[in-house]
């Protein structure tokens, strides 16, 4: 075979093949990008969950019986709102016969929206200091909250007890706080409540530097007189009784709407503002009491009230300047309602604007997006893992029954057989680019063959001696043909067109094929309904890591998933490395078809449709050169997955073939895309939900679940290995398999989707051979 060198000085032109391949190799990155992309998203959207139900962060610590020296004796002795003027600390209480109905922990979809009927139904306004997380997952409830005219305040974002936090976890915590309720009803607020706080008597030393911090940042701390203890559940009548005000005073009431069943709340509710304002008591938020004590105190300068009434001392303090610009920057107004009254309701409340809005609107979209993807995949995945787990018991149910089916020596029916004996000779071809190093292995192989053979080498345009080495050995029976490079289905059907005989087997140019191979393989075709037999391929290089996880795979693959498919009558596809075929249906279907990548997969399901039956011949076996790097690994799979989705794309009418030739589109095809498509593809989220549950959730009921499912896989595996007369010591492998080389098969499988999806192309890729595979493994 000749070649032009170019001409000195002078760059020769890339070829077509050179150019697609170049283009392919262009668009391969920014979709191996998109599709990790991709699964980023997914993890950020469960962290984001996690972090929203306080699973990520979480910190349960609860501070008691602290000492509280270094609080002023004048804040413990004080009332229930603490503000700060200028750094110095203020208490007020509420004016006489006045109460301050007070919510803490929600929103919630179901008792929220029945506390805000109560209150509707007698018209009386409320102060819900909410919770950021719960905010975001409820922005409707919130919205409607503010809407009716009730005023909210700051319980952190997840609930925590800020004299354990940092500084910075307590700025996190309002921050993100505020955007929920600027995404949510579209305002921020200056009041706040700390979790798991009571009375102002109850401020120790840890939490009194938490309030200062707070009181500097232009925050109203807010505390209670009467707590209804509603979360216990006492009965209405209790709550009632507890949440009552002694000798007419006013009080700040503590309240929930969330954390439970509140139902002994949202009745107790009715009742106890029916009872109050029969002794007289009025109802307002906790601005409207700071309002009434401003002109209360403006009346008794002799003031009148004009000026200033409607805002709480800390604002007034601040001039607006710690609430509205330090903490959000946002300009003191009213709230929804338009009222001089509704307004002083609302004091504490800003509206927002600027990046505060619109951040806080993108952390409510976010959060709706998590709400929904993550349940939804949750309940998904369950029905994967239940299927997966259905299809491990009936690949080692189908299993047990092909072996014993085909390995029968006695009893009903006698000894298995196809049939007499095929003993005619049959054709072997081998396409061959660029196999220097593999193709005289394979050939000396081939010359050991028991079964009388004619072998064709289909050189496609290799660039090194691959077909001179093939002639120099000298072999009678080896035929060799050169074309242009036009890839392996060209090479394939040429050799199919020169066939001297009616059977022809289809191999790799890297394969060694053991000396009985070819005649286990044919054996099969004495039954006139078999159009085609796959055989046993087994990797040779299996000494390295790499080479061992594909060896379990490979057992397993052709061990469990062929015998099953088998038995179905529905084989998916005959192995490129030792196959078999009748000349004539190759032929009648059309040959290997250039379609698709798996020229394989393309024509098992092209027999099938044809009418022809396809089996597995588990005694011929043939030793491949698995890829010995990841990236020749990842460059095998991912050409394999994508063919495999064009094949099952190009047949997808099978779904609606009738009688025999449909079979496959009946069973096979859904089998296919439910096994070796949609349940891999969502594979890496079940160990994406298993990583996260075992370092924020349970980490040992997650790890016994991941070794629960290891060794149901570790079963299976010693049973394929035990079919196959393996040796067991690869299995120690199998772990490790689990936690690497599997995700990497998972995200190959991702990438395939994402190239199938944006309409991408591939063309047929080398794999670079060492030729190491010279003789059959294991083979004396």
């Amino acid at each position: 075979m000749t070649t032009t060198t170019p001409a000195r000085g002078r760059r020769r032109a890339p070829s077509k093949m050179e150019r697609a391949a170049g283009k392919a190799a262009a668009l391969q990155k920014p979709r191996v990008i998109l599709a990790l992309l991709l699964l980023l998203a997914l993890i950020s959207v469960m962290l984001l969950d996690g972090y929203l139900r306080s699973e990520i962060g979480n910190d349960a610590r609860v501070r008691d019986g602290a000492a509280y020296d270094k609080v002023p004796e004048k804040i413990l002795d004080g009332g229930p709102i603490l503000t700060f003027d200028n750094g110095t600390a203020k208490t007020q209480s509420v004016p006489k016969k006045t109460i301050v109905l007070t919510f803490d922990d929600g929103p919630t979809a179901s008792w929220t929206p029945e506390v805000l009927e109560v209150l509707e139904k007698n018209d009386v306004e409320a102060t819900f200091f909410v919770v950021g997380s719960m905010v975001s997952r409820y922005p409707d409830v919130v919205k409607t909250l503010v809407d009716q005219g009730n005023e909210v305040g700051i319980h952190t974002f997840t609930h925590v007890d800020l004299s354990y936090q940092s500084t910075t976890r307590l700025q996190r915590e309002l921050k993100q706080t505020q955007l929920a309720l600027a995404g949510a009803a579209g305002v921020t607020t200056t009041l706040f409540r700390a979790p798991y706080s009571s009375e102002i008597n109850a401020v120790d030393n840890y939490s009194w530097p938490v309030y200062k911090e707070l009181g500097g940042l232009g925050y109203t701390s807010v505390f209670v007189d009467t707590d209804s203890d509603d979360w216990k559940k006492p009965g209405v009548s209790k709550i009632v009784k507890w949440a009552t005000p002694k000798k007419n005073q006013g009080a700040i009431v503590l309240m929930h709407d969330a954390g439970g069943d509140r139902s002994q709340t949202v009745e107790a509710l009715g009742v106890y503002i029916k009872k109050m304002k029969a002794k007289g008591y009025t109802f307002t938020t906790v601005s409207g009491a700071q309002a009434k004590l401003n002109q209360a105190a403006a009346q008794a300068r002799g003031a009148g009230g004009a000026t200033g009434s409607n805002l709480p001392p800390g604002q007034q303090a601040s001039g607006g300047r710690t609430s509205g610009g330090q903490a959000n920057g946002q300009q003191a107004g009213p709230g929804s309602a338009g009222t001089a009254a509704s307004a002083a309701a609302q004091a504490a409340q800003r509206k927002a604007t600027g990046a505060t809005l619109y951040e806080g609107k993108a952390l409510v979209y976010a959060v709706a997006v998590a709400e929904w993807v993550v349940p939804a995949l949750s309940w998904f995945l369950v029905v994967v893992g239940v299927a997966v787990m259905g299809r491990f018991g009936m690949m080692l149910v189908l299993a047990r029954r092909h072996h014993r089916q085909r390995n029968r020596r006695r009893g009903r029916g006698g000894k298995f057989s196809w049939g007499p004996t095929v003993t005619r000779p049959v054709t072997v071809i081998v396409p061959a680019y660029n196999e220097k190093e593999c193709i005289a292995n394979t050939l000396r192989s081939l010359a050991k063959s028991t079964h009388p053979i004619e072998i064709i080498v289909v050189d496609d345009g290799s660039e090194d001696n691959t077909s001179e080495i093939a002639e120099s050995l000298g072999m009678p029976n080896v035929r060799v043909i050169r074309q242009e490079n036009a890839g392996k289905p060209a090479a394939l059907n040429n050799g199919v067109r020169n066939a001297r005989y009616d059977i022809v087997v289809m191999m790799d140019g890297d394969t060694v094929f053991e000396p009985d191979a070819v005649h286990q393989l044919v054996q099969p075709f004495a039954d006139p309904e078999i159009g085609a037999v796959a055989g046993n391929a087994k990797v040779g290089n299996r000494n390295t890591m790499i080479g061992a996880w594909q060896h379990i795979e490979y057992v397993m693959g052709f061990n469990l998933d062929r015998r099953m498919y088998d038995l179905l009558r529905c084989m998916p596809t005959i192995p490129g490395a030792i196959g078999a075929f009748r000349r004539d249906a190759v032929l009648e279907v059309g040959g290997m078809s250039e379609d698709t990548l798996a020229e394989d997969t393309d024509i098992t399901i092209a027999m099938h449709r044809a009418g022809w039956r396809v089996v597995y011949q588990e005694h011929a076996k043939a030793w491949t050169e698995a890829p010995g790097s990841l990236k020749q690994l990842w460059s095998q799979r991912y050409r394999w997955s994508y063919g495999t989705m064009q094949a099952l794309w190009k047949h997808r009418k099978s779904l609606t073939d009738k009688g025999p030739s449909g079979r496959f589109g009946r069973v096979g095809m859904p089998l296919v895309v439910l096994f070796q498509i949609v349940t891999p593809v969502f594979a890496p989220l079940i160990d994406v939900f298993t990583a996260y549950s075992m370092i924020f959730v349970d980490f040992q009921a997650a790890l016994l679940a991941w070794l629960a499912v290891l060794a149901v896989q570790l079963v299976c595996a010693a049973y394929a290995f035990r079919l196959d007369r393996e040796k067991y010591r690869y299995l120690a492998m199998l772990p490790l398999q689990q936690l690497a080389y599997r995700q990497m098969m998972y995200l190959v499988l991702i990438h395939s989707c994402v190239t199938a999806l944006t309409g991408g192309r591939l063309r047929w890729q080398k794999l670079k051979r060492t030729g190491e595979v010279g003789t059959p493994a294991g083979v004396s």
